[in-house]
């Protein structure tokens, strides 16, 4: 008899906090508030520029084309940038590799990652860059023939024969690069620079 009750008692439970639960999903919280004020009292201009500043967060500054790298690179501290350049592929087991970026936090690439995971824009790929543009500059590259699209990547890497508007793209091994060759025409457009 008390297991009957408890398995009845444990039955109503179980429908009461059913119920309970889609009440919940269901009206949970559609509570709203609307406030307005004058247009003319301090709250609303308050407001109007809190709104302006993060609608300026939400729609990034568009990169500035420059003719020259030295122009680009002169102004990537103050503003997103652009250039037109040429891209290259290397592997970590390219002769004069060791293997790690040469940029903090000098990961390894030797296990074929070619991805670094950004905290402000996630995964992204490696790039070694000349070294007036600093380590931690987040780059779109753009009108590359093997990409279906823009390539995020992050300036991890230097090399000597990166210099200038020449970027060099990180693949898993310096034999998956024969296929890149050199690439004429690719727009880089630096949207951070640095860390």
């Amino acid at each position: 008899m008390k297991k009957r009750k408890a398995k009845y008692r444990n039955k109503v439970l179980l429908v009461v906090f059913t119920v309970v639960l889609l009440f919940v999903v269901a009206f949970g919280n559609q509570k709203e508030t609307i406030i307005t004020y004058n247009v003319n009292s301090v709250k609303s201009i308050e407001a109007v520029h809190i709104v302006s500043k993060y609608n300026s967060l939400i729609e990034p500054q568009l990169p500035k084309m420059y003719a020259t790298f030295q122009e680009a690179i002169a102004n990537g501290p103050n503003e997103p940038v652009s250039f037109i350049g040429m891209m290259t592929g290397y592997g970590p087991d390219c002769v004069g590799c060791g293997g790690r970026t040469g940029c903090p936090p000098r990961q390894d690439v030797r296990n074929g990652n070619i991805y670094f995971q950004d905290n402000e824009y996630g995964q992204v790929r490696i790039v070694a860059t000349d070294k007036s543009i600093p380590c931690g500059s987040i780059v779109r590259i753009s009108n590359f023939s093997l990409a279906d699209g823009p390539i995020i990547a992050i300036a991890l890497d230097r090399g000597g024969a990166i210099v200038g508007n020449t970027m060099d793209l990180l693949y898993a091994s310096e034999q998956e690069t024969r296929v890149i060759g050199r690439q004429q025409n690719i727009q880089f457009d630096i949207i951070r620079w640095g860390w």
